[in-house]
């Protein structure tokens, strides 16, 4: 199978014109679009991104530091 790779902007009505491939009038070719924006950044965003991510919880209530420090008591 002979792969060729290009860019293109994307047009009006969403249209992508590709000229001067290396196939000849009526080569059947396999059509893939993705986006050339930089990876790490799935689009569309996953609806829970953080789902999975915590392993195990230690105390969740416990306070995050001792109540005798917050200024908000006194």
């Amino acid at each position: 199978m002979k792969t060729h790779k290009t860019t293109a902007k994307v047009g009006k009505n969403s249209k992508i014109v590709l000229d001067n491939l290396p196939f000849t009038e009526g080569d059947e070719v396999a059509v893939t679009v993705q986006s050339a924006a930089k990876e790490g950044r799935p689009w569309p965003p996953p609806e829970h991104p953080m789902k999975g991510s915590v392993l195990r919880y230690d105390d969740p209530f416990e306070p995050a530091c001792p109540p005798e420090e917050w200024e908000a008591l006194s």
